[in-house]
């Protein structure tokens, strides 16, 4: 019984380890920023900036379609920089981990014993989607540029 349960801890802590974002400090953190305020920049911003930290994720292992898988990778670099004070983050990556993404696998067997026969068949579906891996560079831009605002799709007529 106490094996038992030391292995769902095990478990457990594998399968939340699995699904953290680790960052690397290179630099001061800052007091903790509400998320929506950090922007993710493809590029250096202009007027310079000061690295806080290197940041590592994963969109998690029970996370389907690639928008969604995109999605929580920028919302975990996010929230990571946002728990460093960052109020920007430098991505510098997503890719896929290449995986599989899921299989079918069919068995049949059989055989006798004690002058009885016995068969048995057995299906297993491997239905985890791959995981896509981010990281980034949480920054501080003192005087971040404004936010464009995306235009507006005009309705067909």
């Amino acid at each position: 019984m106490r094996a038992m349960r030391s292995a769902c801890l095990l478990s457990t802590a594998l399968l939340l380890s699995a699904c953290a974002t680790s960052h690397i400090l290179t630099g001061t953190p800052r007091a903790p920023i509400d998320p929506a305020q950090v922007r993710i920049y493809h590029g250096p911003p202009p007027g310079g900036y000061e690295e806080i930290a290197v940041l590592r994720t994963a969109s998690g292992a029970f996370t389907y379609g690639e928008q969604n898988k995109t999605d929580a990778v920028l919302r975990k670099l996010r929230d990571e920089a946002a728990s460093l004070g960052a109020n920007g983050v430098l991505l510098q990556g997503i890719a896929a981990d290449g995986g599989g993404g899921g299989g079918v696998s069919v068995g049949a067997g059989g055989g006798r014993f004690g002058g009885r026969g016995f068969s048995s068949a057995g299906v297993g579906v491997n239905v985890s989607p791959s995981q896509q891996y981010g990281s980034g560079v949480a920054i501080w831009v003192a005087n971040p540029p404004p936010v464009q605002p995306q235009p507006q799709p005009q309705p067909a007529r």
